[in-house]
């Protein structure tokens, strides 16, 4: 056993179990989660936040040794800040698991109950998904956000990281499991795959007789891959090329916030500005003032003709760029004759995540609202905010970026199914 900080970290043993044991061992602890009562929930989700913040510097050293090797492995600084944790992202990591354990508890909740002619009581009563599949990359928090949703929405998880996060994934999920035996909670309603091969992967999509559900968390290759070839019902988390579109009517200063918030609070995430729609109107005006400010950052710009007229320094834009999620310090940039233009284009070239326009008018505000085809969209304000903690969820499993059973950011409530309970007094048909 590894001692840190007076507290013991049990030795992980999934990387000896096939697929077909971890399988079994989620269904086994699938029913002691699907009838705990809330309480309980939310006194082991409390230890476990407790848990991440006292052995930070076990997880810390960990995550260390991924960056180390990825920085060796030439990866873009963008992947290499969503791998990187800190005491400030593992204190995130806690209260977001503290915000979940405080949220009302979804399941058991009867969202309808209506009577029949006949005098049949049928209601509508949320349930537990019971064993969900999580694929994901790079972005070891995930490991932390995905079981405390999956626990207090009565959900068994099977994470299956990326091999970049590898030791921190190892980590985090023994911190967990540890705090969980402590509770007398079964361990295995949380595993990882500790074997992250290819040929791995494609057996995990194909586990459909243990795992209700399978959701990827990562780039467009890895979401298309476990869409193509899973045999488990898939929700779709989507990469996101985000629009900001400056109507004729923004306000400069306030266009010139959002953009810049957008784009480089932090580059390596979905959320983030990749593409800025101009009205051809103040494009002369604005875009030289948007320019200075993102220098700042050395932010590379990618215009069409009208755009690279308007201000100095900007690449001439390919096709490629309108639709491109770049994950670095680059921005294309489109200018349109209209609001109608503008909508066209995004629609077009998104990914269905988040959408924004930054205007005056309010019949432009509802039009860009009304006719923006994706999971979020906003009226002067960054797109930043698409997130579940920031959306109030306390974490989040994925964005949803699909139309069917959930879309957007997924907290509790999507982690949810649902069955009818009917009440009778002798009825027969």
């Amino acid at each position: 056993m590894l001692v840190t900080e007076k507290r013991i970290i049990r030795p992980e043993e999934t990387s000896e179990r096939t697929l077909e044991e971890i399988g079994r061992r989620a269904k086994a602890a699938e029913p002691v989660l699907r009838i705990m009562g809330t309480t309980k929930k939310n006194e082991v989700l409390l230890h476990v936040a407790d848990a991440l913040i006292k052995e930070q510097n076990y997880i810390l050293g960990k995550n260390a040794k991924d960056v180390e090797i990825a920085k060796e492995n030439g990866m873009e600084p963008g992947m290499v800040d969503r791998l990187m944790l800190t005491k400030d992202r593992i204190a995130g990591m806690a209260e977001g698991i503290r915000q979940v354990a405080a949220l009302p508890d979804p399941v058991g909740e009867v969202t309808s109950m209506k009577q029949r002619p006949n005098g049949l009581m049928i209601g509508w009563k949320k349930v537990p998904l019971g064993v969900i599949g999580m694929i994901y990359e790079s972005r070891p928090n995930v490991t932390a956000d995905a079981f405390s949703l999956c626990f207090k929405a009565g959900n068994v998880v099977i994470l299956r990281g990326g091999s970049d996060a590898f030791l921190s994934n190892c980590a985090i999920t023994k911190v967990i499991r540890t705090a969980l035996a402590e509770k007398d909670i079964p361990e295995d309603a949380v595993q990882l795959i500790e074997d992250t091969s290819r040929e791995t992967v494609k057996a995990f999509m194909q586990l459909n007789q243990y795992v209700d559900v399978l959701i990827p968390r990562g780039g467009a290759g890895l979401i298309r891959s476990v869409v193509e070839n899973s045999r488990i019902p898939v929700i779709e988390t989507g990469t996101g090329n985000c629009h900001i579109f400056v109507d004729e009517s923004a306000d400069f200063d306030m266009a010139i916030d959002i953009i810049f918030n957008a784009k480089t609070q932090r580059i390596g995430v979905c959320n983030a500005c990749e593409s800025l729609v101009i009205h051809e109107k103040i494009v002369d005006a604005f875009l030289p003032r948007l320019k200075a400010r993102l220098d700042e950052k050395h932010v590379e710009m990618r215009g069409d003709e009208k755009a690279c007229a308007a201000a100095e320094g900007l690449v001439k834009a390919t096709e490629e760029d309108w639709g491109r999620e770049y994950l670095d310090y680059i921005l294309s940039v489109k200018t349109v004759k209209n609001i109608d233009e503008a909508i066209a284009h995004i629609n077009r070239y998104n990914t269905g995540h988040s959408e924004a326009i930054v205007t005056k008018d309010y019949a432009n505000a509802q039009k860009f609202l009304n006719e923006i085809d994706a999971a979020a969209v906003y009226v002067n304000a960054s797109t930043r905010f698409t997130d579940g903690y920031e959306f109030g969820f306390g974490a989040e499993i994925g964005i949803s970026t699909q139309k069917l059973h959930a879309r957007g950011p997924m907290g509790l409530d999507a982690l949810t199914s649902g069955k009818y309970i009917i009440y009778g007094n002798g009825q027969i048909r």
